[in-house]
């Protein structure tokens, strides 16, 4: 039952905040795009293209040395979903509709 309950209430807000964070990305994008088009800013798309490769290339570096890391912490929730296997199941189960909701 708890683990329903929480798993609703954790699905809900997910996609209360998920449509909340989607809107803002995309109405940013949607506001940049309409002021480079009216002249209002102008992109250097040259340089974005090129600090996005850099970044790219900094994040495959850091992933690399982050993957024993991740590897232990999926390990460790392995380990802690085979022992709480009814609470886990009914979060999941509840995580579900509250997205769905």
């Amino acid at each position: 039952m708890m683990g329903g309950v929480t798993g609703w209430c954790a699905g809900y807000l997910f996609q209360r905040v998920g449509k909340i964070a989607a809107t803002a990305v995309g109405g940013g994008f949607l506001l940049l795009q309409i002021a480079n088009h009216s002249g209002y800013v102008q992109v250097d798309w040259k340089k974005v293209e090129k600090d996005v490769n850099k970044a790219k290339r900094h994040l495959k570096k850091k992933a690399n040395k982050a993957a024993p890391e991740i590897n232990t912490f999926i390990e460790e929730a392995t380990e802690f979903v085979k022992r709480n296997i009814v609470l886990s199941s009914g979060f999941v189960g509840g995580f579900l509709l509250g997205v769905a909701s």
